[in-house]
């Protein structure tokens, strides 16, 4: 019995997708929004569950690269999927931000460190391995959802960055032209990963059971933009911000208004791929690319309607937070029953 639950936990490990740390992504947004919002019972308990995941999948992940290490470099060679690697940096950042608010800005700087280096390091070697490195053409085929998480963590560092300046008065440029530099790749970089994507689809065979859930990650993109760009608003005088401070500001109402825009695209394509075509409609590890893109519309128009006096923008992202934090709890049941029936429960086998 042991050595059947090690070794279902071993093809768990060896299966586990690069793209998890959405998960942390997710809860901690919401945190973020619902300490927003005063709700901060119900927000630390979120914190603490972002945390644990958080330390959780990073453990995993550095079992696997020394027990597994052959599936973790085929990941980052596929291009379907090494771009759910960036989801650590979002989800680094994200976690520190929500530190920030809890008091602890000393680990919201540590935690920016870390993910910095790594968005620094995966921005050149993710598209080397990934896409410009393959000997197989064309590679726009294998493009999807997962090419945005780039556009998130760019965006994410964008958004640590802005939170930390109040409290860092020595290092106010230096955060300032990290915030504005993160922010502006973000935006060429959503330019980007729309145009592969959008000729994926309009070149290649379209499959409903393509449409999957980290499509969303396009909205959440543009949300995670918004909200850098909200942030960046917000900051006090620095050459950096002051150039580009009014350029900010209006960028991030028209990615709001197109984020807004998104979301009624994007339920209908679940739709037409579950009740018009019948894809099985069950838990998947990416279902959290989907959770994170509705937290981050929700806090991304509090934040803005509160830097550009909006107040309807305002009231959307708080109506929008209380709906992703429902399905953030369909989701979490979702998981925990997977967990339990593909590990803990004796004749089960993980899918890889």
């Amino acid at each position: 019995m042991e050595a059947s639950l090690r070794s279902r936990f071993d093809v768990a490990v060896e299966g586990l997708t690069p793209g998890y740390f959405a998960l942390v992504m997710a809860t901690g947004i919401l945190s973020v929004g619902l300490h927003l919002e005063g709700f901060l019972l119900l927000s630390d308990l979120l914190l603490v569950l972002a945390a644990a995941a958080f330390v959780v999948l990073l453990s995993l992940t550095v079992v696997r690269l020394v027990r597994h290490r052959r599936a973790l470099v085929s990941d980052l060679l596929d291009p379907s999927r090494a771009f759910g690697f960036f989801t650590y940096v979002a989800g680094t950042n994200v976690l520190g931000v929500r530190l920030f608010m809890g008091g602890y800005p000393e680990a919201t700087a540590v935690l920016l460190a870390l993910a910095g280096l790594a968005w620094f390091v995966l921005g050149y070697v993710v598209p080397w391995t990934a896409v410009l490195g393959k000997t197989a053409r064309p590679v726009v085929a294998s493009a999807n959802g997962t090419w945005f998480i780039w556009v998130v963590a760019s965006q994410s560092v964008a958004v640590a960055a802005a939170t930390l300046e109040p409290v860092s008065p020595a290092a106010r440029g230096g955060l300032a032209v990290l915030a504005v530099v993160s922010w502006a790749v973000g935006i060429f970089l959503y330019a980007a990963a729309g145009l592969f994507v959008a000729l994926r689809m309009l070149l290649y065979e379209l499959r409903p059971v393509d449409l999957n859930p980290p499509y969303w990650v396009a909205m959440g993109a543009c949300a995670i933009t918004v909200l850098a760009g909200a942030r960046i608003v917000e900051m006090q005088a620095a050459p950096m911000v002051d150039a580009t401070r009014g350029l900010v500001a209006g960028a991030s109402v028209l990615f709001w208004a197109f984020a807004t825009w998104l979301v009624p695209v994007l339920v209908m394509v679940g739709w037409w791929r579950h009740r018009v075509h019948r894809v099985p409609l069950r838990y998947e590890a990416t279902l959290w690319s989907m959770v994170f893109p509705l937290a981050m519309y929700g806090v991304a128009g509090i934040y803005l309607g509160r830097a550009d006096a909006l107040p309807l923008v305002g009231w959307i992202g708080r109506t929008e937070l209380w709906l992703a934090l429902a399905v953030w709890l369909v989701v979490l049941g979702s998981m925990v029953r997977h967990v339990a029936r593909t590990v803990f429960l004796p004749g089960d086998i993980l899918p890889r």
